[in-house]
């Protein structure tokens, strides 16, 4: 494979270095570097051409559609007193907000839960997941299905994630095309 091939391999491999080609805000030299180091990229033994790198992900960046997002219209809200249990087969977890595998958010804990519904899907889920990490709020428990997105925090957590949510859905990455 070649370098060029490589280095697009590389940024692929992290949203973060894909997402600032995207946006023009990429530090060429720097990320080359950065690259080479945690990626390996070159020879393997520290002598990469960290130059070749540069251009390659400057090629590469003509090759990407611009960075944008977009708008999801979804109704955000807070359901307090929920909580993850395992297992649940019967009570309050008859109706769960949230089921996967053998865990459940069911109404009947120390936890919020988030709901958004509308115009969510699994790209909204991974940015208000992205948006809420970045924030330092904790996350219990996520999901998505149909037109409901599910995410459950502490309950200190609860107002700040409302806001956060509500953001993250107002600016959702687009894949450009």
């Amino acid at each position: 494979m070649s370098l060029a091939a490589e280095t697009r391999e590389a940024a692929r491999a992290r949203p973060f270095v894909l997402d600032a080609l995207r946006a023009g805000v990429l530090n060429h030299s720097a990320a080359a570097a950065w690259l080479a180091d945690e990626a390996g990229l070159g020879d393997g033994e520290g002598d990469a051409d960290t130059d070749a790198i540069a251009t390659a992900l400057r090629r590469f960046r003509e090759e990407l559609a611009d960075y944008a997002t977009a708008d999801r219209a979804a109704s955000v809200s807070m359901r307090s007193g929920v909580g993850v249990t395992e297992d649940p087969e019967d009570g309050p977890a008859a109706d769960p907000l949230l089921r996967v595998g053998g865990a459940a958010v069911v109404p009947d804990g120390r936890d919020t839960a988030i709901l958004a519904t509308g115009a969510v899907d699994a790209p909204a889920l991974a940015a208000v997941l992205r948006r809420l990490a970045t924030a330092g709020v904790a996350i219990e428990a996520a999901g998505v299905a149909g037109e409901t997105l599910v995410v459950v925090v502490g309950r200190r957590d609860g107002a700040t994630a409302v806001r956060v949510v509500e953001d993250a859905l107002a600016a959702v990455p687009t894949d450009g095309e």
